[in-house]
């Protein structure tokens, strides 16, 4: 199969789709692989790294979207990306459809097969390829929210680990997974004071007894949230339904019972964010002021570390993309429904649940896509 990796265009996003290790192991399975030039730079990588591997280097976008079969990314592909896309062509990379109407309805018009990397599962139930997202995000999160609170970035000039004789800063995490629970541990290796809330009991009891009386836990009632919220300094917000728009946990009324200066950092974000008052931001414009808190709503936080981040998600993506390219979607789809899952839009349809409710629609059921076989 012909596989194309282009550079990644979004704003201040330095990741690339597949590494020259990756590249060379796809090489080793008989595939062709397109690599527009400079795509590996944010990372380190140059064009002759990638040629060494295996791939062929090409100068433009256009040529490797119009010459591969299968196109390996990172981030949702822009407007101008999406029209690139063609029928049948497989798009495999994160998409987060659910709060973005416009992406949904260009790759619908493309009729590309697009498959994004937050809905694939594993036989546990977990999200396998966004988790090392996850783990750099709820990491981060704890860096960015602490620089959020010093007075110059808005903050209250709070440091999180406090001095003797100070007490120190108060972090909140909103959610259990793995963002919330990486979050927690870098929050408590600052020597913050932690509480981390969860809707599902067995997981507060896993991280319990994890990490001991160190880390509070709380069920998340709506009057447990406004309570933990409102003696924060820094709040993470790290819900998630997969597939769907995230749950608003943070109503705007809520943000005037915080002390000014408080941080509020929604890992969210890239499915409509969990706070009320969340909007899209960028790494160059990272934070804003809504009534005397600080927001920060970066869409692509791990892309601020793109070397980390990419030999991570490329660590989890790989054993996927061989998969797709040594069977072909159909195949590794029918054999495989944890890829399945997967699948949220093909054929000019929308085939995910999660998605297609956002949207208002009803899903196209995917055997009918993967009849014939």
């Amino acid at each position: 199969m012909w596989i194309g990796v282009p550079k990644e265009i979004k704003n201040h996003e330095y990741r690339v789709g597949l590494t020259p290790a990756a590249v060379r192991e796809l090489v080793a399975h008989g595939h062709h692989i397109l690599v527009e030039s400079r795509a590996g730079a944010g990372i380190g990588m140059s064009d002759d790294d990638y040629g060494r591997a295996g791939a062929e280097i090409v100068m433009a976008a256009e040529e490797v979207f119009a010459r591969a079969e299968m196109i390996v990314k990172v981030k949702e592909p822009q407007p101008q990306e999406c029209q690139r896309l063609r029928p049948g062509q497989i798009l495999f990379t994160y998409l987060h459809l659910a709060p973005d109407p416009e992406q949904t309805q260009l790759l619908k018009a493309s009729g590309a097969v697009a498959i994004a990397y937050e809905t694939v599962t594993d036989s546990q139930g977990r999200l396998p390829l966004l988790a090392p997202m996850s783990e750099v995000a709820g990491r981060m999160a704890i860096q960015v929210g602490a620089h959020g609170l010093e007075k110059a970035s808005g903050g209250a000039g709070v440091l999180l680990a406090g001095v003797p004789g100070v007490s120190p800063g108060k972090v909140v995490v909103i959610g259990g997974g793995v963002v919330g629970a990486n979050a927690a541990r870098m929050a408590m290796g600052l020597g913050a004071e932690v509480v981390l809330l969860d809707k599902s009991l067995p997981r507060l009891a896993e991280i319990d007894a994890h990490y001991g009386p160190h880390l509070r836990t709380l069920y998340a009632t709506a009057e447990a949230v406004e309570e933990a919220v409102y003696a924060a300094d820094l709040v993470i917000g790290a819900v998630l339904i997969p597939g769907a728009t995230a749950p608003k946990l943070v109503t705007r009324p809520m943000l005037g019972h915080m002390r000014p200066g408080s941080v509020l950092v929604d890992v969210a974000i890239d499915q409509g964010g969990c706070f009320e008052t969340s909007y899209s931001t960028t790494h160059t414009e990272p934070t804003y002021l809504v009534d005397g808190i600080v927001h920060y709503c970066v869409a692509n936080m791990p892309g601020a570390v793109p070397r980390t981040s990419t030999f991570a998600l490329t660590n989890a993506t790989l054993p996927y993309v061989l998969r797709l390219a040594d069977l072909d979607w159909q195949q590794a789809l029918r054999d495989d429904p944890h890829l399945r899952n997967g699948l949220n839009i093909a054929d000019g349809h929308i085939v995910h649940p999660a998605v297609a409710e956002a949207m208002g629609e009803i899903p196209l059921a995917v055997e009918r896509l993967l009849q014939g076989g």
